[in-house]
């Protein structure tokens, strides 16, 4: 079973001032991601990629762009298969795996972080604690997997609490909708008081 308190979901913030976590799944995915990275580069807000292993072996540059751009690294499995029902060496054989390809396409880059596909975590916490990795949940999914329309998804943000990890992707599909709703949502955030953070 898994402890719901060994998975991060929130982040501690100053009072005052509230801080909100980015994340986004399923990449690097061309040009989704490039746009995004030019969005976030824009607006100096720092976030977590979490990779798919065969997505960093496709587009190990945009990897390299993620890393150089001071991006935080996020393990998410090498083909997004439901790892529910993994024992923990296929697990374990799976994470090693994507750390590798990961490692060949920025060397030495830090993953500190596994987030499980679908949020299915079954027996793989133990196996990405031991090798480095907090487990990586959040606190608000927008939902942008199929995607709503921009508007939609700039209202989704509204359930962020403080200190909140949002779920975003810039992979598994078209993700244009969600670099535009990011590209609106940071300013509109940042007026209303929010920072944004990476998990320490």
């Amino acid at each position: 079973m898994t402890d719901p308190g060994d998975v991060l979901e929130t982040v501690e913030c100053a009072p005052g001032a509230p801080s909100v976590v980015l994340t986004f799944d399923d990449g690097p995915h061309p040009p989704d991601t490039d746009t995004l990275l030019d969005v976030l580069a824009h607006e100096q807000v720092r976030a977590v990629f979490c990779l798919v292993g065969e997505q960093v072996v496709a587009h190990p540059d945009v990897v390299r762009r993620i890393v150089d751009q001071g991006h935080v690294l996020g393990n998410h499995s090498f083909h997004h298969h439901d790892m529910q029902e993994w024992a923990p060496d296929q697990v374990r054989e799976d994470l090693q795996r994507t750390l590798e390809v990961i490692d060949g396409a920025a060397p030495g880059a830090p993953v500190p972080y596994f987030r499980a596909p679908f949020g299915h975590w079954g027996r793989a916490i133990p196996v990405a604690t031991g090798l480095g990795m907090r487990p990586l949940g959040w606190q608000l999914a927008v939902g942008d997997w199929d995607p709503p329309g921009v508007g939609e998804l700039v209202n989704g943000m509204t359930g962020v609490a403080p200190g909140g990890i949002v779920l975003l992707h810039d992979g598994g599909g078209d993700r244009s909708q969600t670099v535009e709703a990011v590209a609106a949502l940071i300013p509109r955030l940042r007026a209303d008081g929010w920072t944004f953070a990476v998990p320490g």
